[in-house]
């Protein structure tokens, strides 16, 4: 698809990027006159999908998450990928308070919040090779 405007980055798979994510983003997004509840609920998804690439991709491995939005028609596409260990079992991790991280206190809300928030999400994913996140959400206003 050809987007009327797009963005791609990568940056390094550390906890503190992860409001870097949310900032791109909101800029990103403000260009195309969003409520503050469409801005809300975006960086919400995407701080939570940064978030899951960073802590369950990675775990305490190096390597870097990618960001990419777009925008199309009154429509923000967002993906968010990592090459980490990848997810055993998608519908598993995408039911409501599962966690494969329960030592460190997760919610396994993660999945449930980009669903609340945004209209589409998709998750791609292969053992040992990474997970692809794609979010889509209408916006409003133009």
């Amino acid at each position: 698809m050809e987007y009327q405007n797009a963005f791609r980055v990568f940056f390094a798979a550390k906890s503190q990027n992860e409001a870097f994510a949310r900032i791109m983003t909101a800029a990103f997004l403000s260009q195309y006159d969003p409520t503050l509840s469409e801005i809300t609920d975006v960086k919400t998804a995407v701080s939570e999908a940064v978030t899951n690439a960073i802590i369950h991709g990675y775990e305490e491995r190096t390597g870097e998450v990618e960001l990419f939005c777009a925008y199309q028609d009154g429509k923000i596409y967002i993906e968010v990928a990592d090459q980490g260990k990848g997810i055993a079992d998608i519908i598993q991790a995408r039911e409501p308070l599962y966690t494969s991280k329960p030592e460190l206190e997760r919610s396994g809300m993660g999945f449930t919040i980009m669903e609340t928030f945004m209209e589409q999400v998709r998750v791609e994913s292969r053992q040992g090779e990474g997970t692809r996140v794609y979010m889509e959400k209408t916006l409003t206003t133009e």
